[in-house]
């Protein structure tokens, strides 16, 4: 499972234009950052927002877009076999107390369909595309969450 960030436009939360972005309808007239973004197909299982709600796009079953060139313990195309999970929000901002209640609570039901994702196997899109991606970032409280999870 890889846990990812997104805000758009960058560093600013709230509306749909992640849901636009990952269902291929980003007007790119919006806003100048879309136009460099628009185009790419780009998706992820399930989004947090900021207030904790969920939104799937795609079923844990079926690859999505999330990790990019990527690798895990020498395997390579990640998106082949991993879940993504996306946050809103940036590396530097703090994730909201409700993001990481959802996240738990996705987690565990995750893990409960799929028990090989072990604590060992929830990476952050920084570790398995290192040097290209820094996400989830400084800010995502990783001691935090992996109490949470084993609460």
């Amino acid at each position: 499972m890889v846990i990812h960030n997104i805000s758009l436009p960058p560093n600013q939360f709230g509306g749909t234009y992640i849901e636009q972005f990952f269902c291929g309808h980003l007007d790119k007239t919006h806003h100048p950052y879309f136009a460099q973004i628009a185009d790419m197909r780009v998706s992820a299982h399930c989004l947090i927002k900021r207030c904790g709600e969920i939104v799937q796009f795609v079923p844990f079953s079926q690859r999505a877009w999330h990790a990019g060139k990527s690798s895990f313990q020498g395997r390579p195309t990640c998106n082949d076999y991993s879940i993504g999970i996306e946050l809103e929000g940036s590396d530097t901002i703090d994730y909201s107390p409700d993001q990481y209640t959802s996240l738990v609570n996705l987690s565990r039901h995750i893990i409960s369909y799929y028990p090989q994702i072990t604590l060992s196997r929830i990476v952050g899109h920084n570790d398995i595309a290192p040097g290209r991606k820094s996400d989830p970032g400084s800010a995502f409280n990783w001691p935090f969450f992996r109490q949470l999870l084993l609460a």
